[in-house]
């Protein structure tokens, strides 16, 4: 099995378990605990994400500092199997702060679980449709915000 075959399958199991407390125990005192620190959500993709980065560094900055990124120079990099799982990490990352941010709006508007979950589902898989949805399910939050400053 190849290095990125194992990065890809560690990274993608190790951030399993913050999505299923946050989908089908989103109010217990493990979840709170564990997603309640960002940095917990965050530390299993820091390690792959390193030790890819890393070696490529210079090449990123020389490819994308030099120049304005076009749709050819996008594809071109996604020709290499190192940038593919970066993207993928990268992904995983900002998915999952996302996720955990709509959690946190969920847990704080006291949604239930029927509401909480498809939506967090929705968070993972295609982060910014979840994101919308979760945004608009738990808007009263931004409408306690203009009361409280008004």
């Amino acid at each position: 099995m190849s290095t990125m075959t194992v990065l890809f399958w560690i990274s993608s199991i190790l951030i399993l378990p913050f999505w299923m407390l946050m989908w089908f125990l989103p109010k217990h005192e493990i979840t709170a605990k564990l997603l309640g620190n960002p940095w917990y959500c965050i530390a299993p993709l820091t390690v792959p994400y390193v030790l890819l980065v890393i070696p490529n560094l210079l090449d990123i900055f020389l490819l994308l500092g030099t120049q304005m990124p076009t749709p050819e120079i996008v594809l071109e990099m996604f020709d290499d199997d190192t940038t593919i799982m970066l993207a993928w990490l990268h992904m995983l990352a900002l998915d999952t702060l996302a996720g955990r941010w709509i959690w946190k709006r969920m847990n704080t508007t006291e949604k239930p679980i029927w509401v909480s979950m498809p939506t967090l589902l929705l968070c993972m898989m295609v982060a910014p449709l979840g994101v919308l949805l979760g945004m608009s399910i738990t808007h009263e939050i931004e409408t306690k915000k203009q009361e409280m400053t008004a």
